[in-house]
């Protein structure tokens, strides 16, 4: 019998493959947390028989066959492209008719350490801090003055898999008023906001937190930053991070909302590192490719990793229990949203962006048998070997097959 992996060439290495060769090495000699036990163990075992399995028909020819289950983690990098379709999907009805614009947000590497101690604190800041900055500006009547709407991505990563902890947002080019008027950016060609001045205002709002939470009692200082409990080393070390590069910068305005829909859905489920970019493993080590932003022209280089190393890299990035890595804010923000965008959309006498068919065809796979019909579940067994048979469930429960 064929199984859905016939339909698409599987990565020569995975991330999973990793785990499981050098993963109880890994766990003997390191600390670690409940939660990333939790995410190692679910990434070494999906799409394996320990998740259940599934059994697909075409909904043409009657053609049947049987995968294993995903494990659904947000970590892995096997099981992203469905959540990240079914989010733009959503967000498709809330595109307006306006220049959009992407920011970044991006903490100083001084924070390493600081922050593998304090993730949740850290990233609830960096995402505080950073929204408040935009809202700040967005409020200004000297730059919009009205209230802007926007969601953030977090990313704690950069190519080579350090910690490298910054906030994409998409922001809309231009505010509601509080009387009800929608104003435009005066440069909108351009930019939003002043970077130099985003970069200020959002170091300024980060110190503060930071000091507030420190003089609360709130963090948890690392073995190499000891000498931090005494408060006078505390505020050296502040006034060295004040120092540093606190790297914010706005792109130019996107072409049209399609554009802005693209974009979003690269950056919004993706994980440290992907399948494809994993080279070689082989003698305790692990080649991957990586983009060089530092060349004039970005290229595509390799680095090798020993493994122990590149799985320790990979752990770091794992997010707290329960922690939201997508937020939305201004009139954007859950339960409100669909009253200010059809307001919005009543001044700007403009539709909501019909529904594309082709995305719902992209949560099927087209049939290997007959090349027209799309395979849908019949029959699913969970990883306790309970049957769930009606499509509805499963459909909730997001068991599809997925090969992004």
């Amino acid at each position: 019998m064929k199984t859905s992996a016939d339909n698409f060439q599987r990565p020569q290495f995975e991330v999973s493959d990793i785990f499981r060769l050098y993963g109880k090495e890994y766990r003997s000699h390191n600390g670690m947390t409940k939660k990333q036990h939790a995410v190692m163990s679910a990434i070494e075992n999906c799409r394996t028989s320990d998740y259940g399995f599934h059994v697909d028909q075409c909904n043409r020819c009657g053609y049947t066959e049987t995968d294993f289950n995903s494990c659904r983690d947000r970590h892995c990098p096997k099981c992203q492209g469905i959540s990240r379709k079914k989010w733009v999907k959503k967000r498709l009805k809330e595109v307006l008719p306006v220049a959009y614009f992407h920011a970044v947000f991006t903490l100083p590497h001084l924070l390493h350490s600081f922050i593998l101690y304090n993730k949740k604190l850290i990233y609830d800041l960096l995402f505080s801090s950073s929204s408040e900055t935009l809202l700040t500006f967005g409020r200004d009547p000297k730059w919009l003055g009205g209230e802007i709407g926007f969601y953030g991505i977090l990313h704690s990563w950069g190519q080579t898999l350090w910690h490298h902890p910054h906030i994409h947002f998409i922001v809309s080019g231009g505010a509601l008023t509080d009387d009800g008027r929608w104003i435009e950016p005066k440069y909108k060609d351009k930019f939003l906001f002043p970077v130099h001045a985003l970069s200020k205002v959002f170091r300024g709002k980060f110190i503060e937190g930071l000091k507030s939470a420190y003089y609360c009692g709130d963090v948890e200082l690392p073995p190499d930053l000891a000498d931090l409990s005494r408060p006078d080393n505390f505020e050296s070390w502040i006034d060295d991070l004040v120092g540093r590069d606190w790297i914010v910068y706005c792109k130019p305005p996107f072409g049209d909302a399609e554009e802005v829909i693209r974009y979003i859905g690269r950056y919004t489920h993706r994980v440290a590192i992907s399948n494809q970019r994993i080279v070689r493993v082989e003698n305790d080590e692990v080649d991957f490719r990586y983009k060089d932003y530092k060349a004039n022209n970005i290229v595509w280089q390799t680095t090798t990793l020993k493994a122990q190393e590149f799985i320790r890299r990979f752990l770091w990035h794992v997010l707290p229990k329960g922690f939201h890595k997508i937020r939305h804010y201004g009139f954007l923000a859950n339960g409100r949203c669909k009253a200010k965008v059809e307001q919005i959309r009543r001044l700007l006498e403009s539709e909501s962006i019909e529904d594309d068919c082709s995305m719902n065809d992209n949560f099927r796979i087209t049939c290997p048998e007959c090349g027209q019909g799309k395979l849908y579940p019949v029959l699913v067994v969970n990883r306790f070997a309970r049957v769930i048979s009606d499509f509805v469930s499963f459909h909730k429960i997001g068991y599809a097959f997925d090969t992004s």
